[in-house]
């Protein structure tokens, strides 16, 4: 059976008593079975409350935050020692102002003298190291998708074979690649369809903006209504056409503005439609030209210590690195979850699917080099050489490093579809117990719960985290707020960098232990992620307690009294 039932919380209940030195102290397990009940919800938060809504307390608040504040006030006078927490992910910006006091450094390594000081295979590795890139200093920033790869290497071996020209032995491998290259295929299609149609609409829109533009210059004004347009005179039929079509439109109600912006929104969906397919491009060969052989996982000293990649790339990055850490005394900015942290660089993720190989050999960098926490806010369905990356989470739990991975933004039930990295080779049993999986909710304590977008799974994904419009660093000292679960991953692995900090005898498997039976436990009804279309727009509601294994979210607080009353009993 995998993971550990809902029946769990707290079946220890009672008095501990522990000697230290000739006293005795009390201790009573805390108990987060207890349904929250909230007043009436504020009407709006202000500019600096929306920055900060994921540390906000659900009792005080009545917003879906992790209680952070009280958090830190029952930490006050306690003492505390740096947590190194590795950011596996497409990059970070190491000279961003909210992060260049937070850094990792290592301090065995002499930076810029181009050697390997530490004699760990990896030249100048100061803050991290860059698994995309090489020793001439060429980086990788874009990538196939892996289903691409996969039908890439399938034709390569097939070719036009027939099933009966197939060798018994690759009988298997020759079936599923003729299922990946139908379905490559149809998305082929399906995308190049919708880029035509989305183009096919943005010209339309041009058209009337162009519309806009010559009645404006005609009605000598710079801004348009009814009663004005209806006075212009065309000199022309084609002309009075235009003024026809402007006229339609503000009867309708739209504005020039209202164009103006939709005009812009069509365009970024068209630009990031046209940039994914760059993952379907056959003919790609950025990261398979670096110098190693991709398909050899002993083939392990490359790269380089590029850690941002490109201010573009290394945006997802930046943004996780300051949920975690952001610095929490300049006032500045942003404000990270944990202090006492150090953040290690590890850059594995292009855009598109990364590599199983730069996956493994990352996190047992980070394992390596003295990380306790790795955060892994990245995901893709296949995975080609998936036992290189469990063998690289069984190496970080002998280790006692705690892996906190994000569920992913599909919208889909992990326990019925694949998706990696996972610590489940069957969707049903863990592997290992040190790995973490995070769904994403929003800020609304109410049916809107969780994040439309998020992954879910009564097996797979263990516990809900913060993880909508996250105000977060991304490089070149800016600031946005982002969604997705990967932003509630580092939510949690800040609260793990808290109690690993704070209580530094607990170990890896209890401190997610401690992640998820402290959480708030959420006992109503909310909208099933993904559930919501154009036939169904209010979606299907369910049980929250269905979502995750525990039922619950993420509460910072909590998990400190139970890190405490945990670590007293081992002492």
């Amino acid at each position: 059976m995998k993971r550990i039932k809902a029946s769990f919380f707290i079946a220890f209940l009672g008095i501990f008593l522990w000697g230290c030195k000739s006293s005795k102290i009390a201790v009573t397990a805390p108990n987060f079975d207890e349904i929250i009940t909230t007043p009436a919800k504020k009407d709006f938060l202000s500019e600096e409350e929306l920055k900060v809504w994921h540390h906000l307390d659900i009792q005080k608040d009545s917003i879906a935050g992790i209680s952070l504040e009280k958090a830190y006030k029952f930490l006050k006078g306690k003492k505390a020692r740096p947590v190194v927490v590795a950011i596996a992910d497409s990059g970070v910006d190491i000279n961003h102002e909210d992060l260049k006091d937070v850094l990792w450094v290592n301090k065995d390594e002499i930076k810029g003298n181009n050697k390997d000081d530490d004699n760990n295979g990896y030249i100048d590795d100061v803050f991290g190291w860059n698994f995309l890139g090489n020793a001439k200093g060429d980086i990788v920033t874009t990538d196939q998708l892996e289903i691409t790869r996969i039908v890439k290497r399938g034709r390569e071996k097939f070719g036009d074979k027939e099933l009966s020209e197939i060798a018994e032995k690759d009988k298997k491998a020759y079936e599923e690649y003729l299922k990946l290259n139908k379905e490559f295929e149809a998305t082929l299609i399906e995308k190049k369809g919708e880029i035509y149609q989305m183009d096919d609409y943005l010209k339309n829109l041009d058209m009337v903006q162009e519309n806009f533009d010559i009645v404006k210059k005609l009605a000598k004004t710079d801004s348009l209504t009814l009663a004005i347009v209806d006075k212009v005179e065309a000199p022309n039929l084609q002309t009075l056409m235009r003024v026809k079509n402007v006229a339609n439109i503000l009867k309708q109600g739209m504005s020039e503005s209202t164009l103006i912006e939709e005009r812009e929104k069509v365009k970024e969906y068209v630009a990031e439609l046209k940039k994914a397919m760059e993952g379907y491009n056959l003919d790609m060969n950025y990261r398979q030209s670096l110098g190693d052989d991709l398909y050899d996982i002993t083939d392990k000293f490359y790269g380089n210590n590029n850690m941002l990649g490109t201010a573009d790339a290394g945006k997802h990055g930046t943004h996780v690195a300051g949920i975690v850490a952001a610095n929490r005394a300049n006032k500045i900015g942003a404000v990270g979850v944990a202090d006492n942290v150090k953040i290690m660089t590890v850059r594995i993720v292009p855009e598109a699917d990364e590599h199983d190989k730069d996956v493994a050999l990352g996190i047992r960098y980070a394992v390596d080099n003295g990380a306790k926490i790795i955060n892994t806010s990245f995901g893709k369905r296949f995975s080609p050489n998936k036992n290189w990356v469990y063998d690289a989470l069984k190496y970080a739990a002998e280790k006692d490093v705690l892996i906190v991975n994000a569920a992913g933004n599909d919208g889909k039930d992990l326990d019925v579809n694949e998706t990696y990295p996972t610590d489940s080779k069957d969707m049903l049993t863990e592997f290992t117990d040190n790995v973490i999986t995070i769904g994403a909710n929003s800020l609304h304590y109410d049916k809107n719960l969780p994040a439309n977008f998020s992954n879910y799974g009564k097996v797979n994904v263990d516990i809900f985290a913060p993880g909508v419009s996250i105000y977060a660093p991304i490089p070149e000292n800016k600031y946005e707020a982002l969604s997705g679960t990967s932003m509630a991953a580092p939510t949690t692995a800040g609260v793990a960098a808290l109690i690993r900090s704070y209580y530094p005898n607990l170990t890896a498997k209890e401190v997610k232990d401690i992640i998820m039976k402290s959480g708030v436990k959420i006992n109503f009804d909310v909208v099933k992620p993904g559930s919501q279309t154009e036939e169904n727009p209010n979606g299907e509601m369910i049980p929250f307690s269905s979502l995750s294994v525990t039922g619950r979210v993420v509460n910072a607080y909590n998990a400190l009294q139970l890190a405490e009353y945990i670590s007293n009993k081992k002492q």
